[in-house]
């Protein structure tokens, strides 16, 4: 019998890659990475993707949570929270782990687990430990899915401020002095270790700085003018970290520069300048993100200091082996010497945060800076490569 007079059932139309953006997470920067999620949300095109939005509240539950970009931004000096979002305080969120599966469950005691489709690509905009460090770029690589950013080794090298400026130097970039405590050297011989971090301030002066050695955002830290503020400033780093990182005061000015990966390889941003904040010590966690101290985009640098730092930029991209995105901050020393302080795998990305204002600067407005990113995670397979 012919079947050429049947009817024929329209094609379905391809299905819109699903992208699952992850926020939140049990770090210090938990509510600095809602805010995140929630600008982002609001940039992805959602006729070219579908978009699921998981928020890791801060005891680690994975939730679903409501697509209200509106709904996560600082107010009244506060930054938002997973709990407030999450569609249920029971209910749970599962990624697969078969990377021949690619579909997330969600479920909650005494129902029958809820099939909530496929996802394609996942955007990490977690902060600090448990997120940007690694851990969650692992159970993605186990999983099989793709994800925006860098992979497990680098995103571990990009936390770990003691690493990173390891890796620098091997690489021939130049870092400032520092001295590291570790829990161990704290706990076996408290004078000892103080001991270190005067002996350090003897060498190259005051004020230090005193950092988590793995946490971001600029929480935790302390700049420490003199003995006296010392115990005060080690208590403040090791609440965030029982590793710490103590650093000597460079004097310059501080220039930061974006780096984006493109089809052809990594490129540098225009950069930009983080004048001294006239209400702050430094240009620490509230003069970045609640009183949103402005930067200077473009830099006023000479055209040799801006293709100086651009160049040293995607250096430092490529010796920590980061893919997808970096912020490299650098120190312009009165000597006219840039000095790499970090690199920062997952910079904040906020609308008003630097690097997406550098790329804005450069000609990439926020909505193209994000479908970048989600496209070339899409091109990446997830294992070794």
């Amino acid at each position: 019998m012919s079947t050429e007079n049947l009817p024929q059932s329209p094609e379905q139309p391809p299905r819109k890659p699903r992208v699952a953006v992850v926020f939140g997470g049990r770090s210090s920067e938990h509510g600095i990475s809602v805010v995140t999620a929630g600008a982002v949300l609001k940039a992805i095109d959602r006729t070219k993707y579908d978009v699921l939005p998981i928020g890791i509240t801060q005891d680690g539950r994975w939730a679903l949570t409501a697509d209200e970009p509106d709904r996560m931004a600082i107010t009244e000096r506060r930054t938002p929270n997973v709990d407030e979002l999450a569609e249920s305080h029971e209910g749970g969120v599962v990624l697969p782990v078969d990377p021949a599966n690619r579909e997330v469950v969600y479920s909650e005691p005494g129902s029958v687990p809820k099939a909530l489709g496929e996802v394609d690509v996942v955007f990490p905009v977690l902060h600090g430990p448990y997120g940007e460090d690694g851990t969650l770029q692992g159970l993605l690589e186990l999983s099989g899915v793709p994800y925006v950013g860098s992979g497990v080794l680098a995103s571990a090298v990009g936390q770990d401020k003691e690493y990173m400026k390891r890796v620098f130097t091997s690489f021939g970039l130049n870092v400032g002095p520092y001295v590291v405590i570790r829990p161990r050297e704290w706990e076996q011989d408290e004078s000892a270790a103080r001991r270190k971090i005067v002996d350090f301030a003897g060498e190259h002066g005051w004020p230090l700085f005193v950092k988590p050695a793995r946490a971001g955002s600029s929480i935790g830290i302390t700049k420490v003018d003199d003995l006296s503020g010392l115990d005060e400033a080690i208590a403040e780093a090791q609440r965030h970290d029982p590793k710490i990182l103590v650093e000597a005061a460079l004097r310059g000015r501080e220039i930061e520069c974006g780096v984006l990966e493109f089809e052809d390889g990594p490129r540098a941003s225009v950069p930009a300048e983080i004048p001294p904040p006239d209400a702050h010590a430094y240009y620490d966690f509230e003069a970045k993100y609640i009183d949103s101290t402005p930067g200077l985009v473009p830099a006023p640098l000479t055209p040799e200091e801006t293709a100086e730092v651009q160049r040293l930029a995607v250096d430092a991209f490529d010796a920590a082996s980061c893919e997808g995105l970096v912020r490299a901050d650098f120190f312009l020393t009165e000597d006219g010497e840039f000095v790499i302080n970090e690199i920062n795998t997952m910079p904040g990305f906020t609308p008003i945060s630097m690097y997406p204002q550098m790329w804005q600067a450069t000609g990439i407005g926020y909505p193209e800076l994000v479908d970048r990113l989600i496209q070339a995670a899409l091109r990446r397979s997830t294992g070794l490569r």
